[in-house]
């Protein structure tokens, strides 16, 4: 892949083949993003599962960088009322299953009372897609909707191993102060570890990078140990 020359002038800033402490290669991600709008810092966690074993969960990042999200809510009527107290900015049953069949899919999040389940596991092709697919182990598929919601809109994200076994994860802007990045980054890894699965075997935490959304990656290595 070729890179652009901002790109390699950033790179110039740091060794790529070396690990920094949490805080000191934040600041290097920090220093060498060189887009013109703010840009995201990704972390990046690579575990050690088996073809058998995931990691899955949702977190509430204790720095919050994105604005409030847009909140669907699958339920019957009588669970309407609820839903729109606690803050969900869609509302509904058949009539909304129909409009997301259709392909729309403008909100960030996606909650289903347990017995529209079976309705909404039809849109498969649509969110499961985008991974809005509301799900029991994320806390968005429960009669709780006033407890779910407040939770999501104070920031609750999903994580999830990929198929290579690595979670990646938006944990703040370039813009933030380093040390808030590093509490979201510490928090996040410290989630990941807690989902270590029962039988796993040997270091379970196998490489931390961050990156900006235009920058290099920086490996890490006291996240590791929560630092």
């Amino acid at each position: 892949m070729k890179h652009g020359k901002k790109y390699r002038e950033s790179i110039k800033k740091y060794n790529p083949e070396s690990s920094y402490e949490l805080k000191e290669a934040l600041a290097l991600v920090k220093t060498m993003a060189f887009a013109k709008f703010d840009e995201t810092v990704d972390l990046s966690v690579k575990v050690s599962l088996k073809k058998s074993q995931s990691v899955r969960d949702t977190v509430v990042l204790p720095n919050q960088f994105r604005g409030e999200k847009k909140v669907l809510v699958f339920c019957k009527p009588e669970k309407e009322k609820e839903a729109q107290e606690a803050g969900a900015a869609f509302v509904g049953a058949d009539d909304l299953i129909e409009k997301v069949k259709g392909g729309w899919t403008d909100f960030d999040i996606a909650v289903a009372t347990p017995d529209m389940m079976k309705d909404v596991g039809k849109l498969g092709m649509v969110l499961g897609r985008k991974g809005l697919m509301p799900n029991p182990k994320t806390g968005t598929v429960t009669f709780d909707l006033k407890g779910a919601l407040a939770e999501l809109r104070k920031g609750r994200t999903e994580f999830r191993a990929d198929k290579t076994g690595v979670v990646h994860l938006a944990v703040g802007k370039v813009s933030m102060e380093p040390e808030k990045v590093a509490e979201n980054v510490q928090i996040v890894v410290s989630e990941i570890n807690r989902k270590r699965p029962a039988d796993a075997k040997g270091d379970f935490l196998q490489s931390i990078s961050v990156a900006s959304t235009m920058g290099p990656g920086v490996w890490v290595t006291a996240a590791k140990e929560g630092e």
